[in-house]
């Protein structure tokens, strides 16, 4: 009741209530600017000032355009990214955009091997201290990448950063995301790397099978660290690009005291 109260709380502006009742609130994104990482070949995040003065009639007045891929920096992919049946950015349901969260915590195996994906057994083994995954689910994989951004070599492991065959990040297997599809029924999943598959896949399975489900995918997380296993609620609110496969998103973590 407690997590459902300070939401109540945050949704009717009333901030500084909600984390006097013991909730602390985190940004999950990164900003937007000259540094933000994107896939290779796309294109990057250019923003223009258009007016930064005071006008003739004496005024403030300050404007910009700006433009990116869909897919950069922190944001969702939408089904229809990897599914021709999939729906777009714009038709995903908006309360498939806030609900209860877990976090898996691969960093140990990453920090291993920059390849590694995640397994059923990963995901077993959590289940057996945390409990079994409910339904509806957003399943959150730390992999300690996002201690790399804004490094673009560093985080997607290689010093040709433009060049996807070079790639090197940990990501979902694609057995651990049909599992979590249709075993556990989840909401959609999330990640704190460039891509939700490893950085040398080729066939990208764990999207094919999340966006064949019509599922959603948060990439490029910032400050998953500070994300419990547990209890966290989730806001991801995409812009709404009409027929868009992907699109920036704010990430709002909610997590009460324990």
């Amino acid at each position: 009741m407690l997590l459902w109260y300070g939401i109540a709380l945050v949704l009717t502006g009333s901030l500084s209530a909600c984390v006097s009742q013991d909730l602390t609130i985190l940004d999950l994104t990164h900003a937007f600017d000259e540094h933000t990482i994107y896939w290779p070949n796309n294109k990057h995040f250019h923003r223009e000032t258009t007016a930064h003065g005071i006008t003739e009639k004496g005024h403030w007045y300050a404007s910009g355009t700006f433009s990116a891929s869909e897919h950069g920096g922190t944001h969702m992919d939408a089904p229809n990214h990897f599914a021709a049946s999939g729906i777009s950015i714009d038709a995903i349901p908006i309360d498939q955009f806030m609900g209860l969260a877990i976090v898996i915590d691969i960093q140990p195996q990453s920090q291993k091997n920059p390849d590694y994906t995640l397994t059923i057994s990963d995901i077993t083994r959590w289940e057996s201290t945390f409990g079994r995954i409910p339904p509806a689910t957003l399943v959150l994989l730390r992999t300690g990448w996002g201690q790399y951004w804004p490094d673009k070599a560093r985080y997607l492991g290689s010093n040709t950063p433009d060049d996807p065959a070079t790639l090197h990040f940990p990501g979902f297997s694609g057995q651990a995301m049909r599992f979590l599809v249709h075993e556990r029924q989840i909401r959609g999943v999330g990640i704190d790397t460039a891509s939700i598959d490893h950085g040398q896949s080729r066939d990208f399975i764990a999207h094919q099978v999340l966006s064949e489900a019509n599922h959603y995918a948060l990439e490029n997380i910032a400050a998953l660290d500070q994300v419990p296993a547990t209890g966290a609620m989730i806001y991801s609110l995409p812009i709404k690009i009409k027929d868009g496969t992907g699109g920036p998103v704010r990430i709002l973590a909610m997590i009460p005291a324990h």
